[in-house]
């Protein structure tokens, strides 16, 4: 399922913002979300893709800027 981007995160994204805004590792963030590294890293591309960032970096900050975290 696709959302525009200008709607506001799923509970399980804004967690998953929230972990790596925490500076957990990825098998850490599985750990506490129930899934597998590879699921992480995979949420963790599309988000980059959909927000237009480059970098865990640039994901948080348009994060941030959208009222994501």
């Amino acid at each position: 399922m696709t959302r525009p981007v200008g709607d506001a995160p799923t509970d399980d994204t804004r967690q998953l913002l929230t972990y790596l805004s925490g500076g957990l590792t990825d098998e850490s963030i599985a750990r506490e979300l129930g899934v597998s590294e590879r699921t992480v890293a995979r949420r963790i591309a599309r988000l980059q893709e959909v927000l237009g960032a480059q970098t865990r970096f640039q994901l948080g900050v348009q994060a941030s800027r959208r009222g994501w975290l």
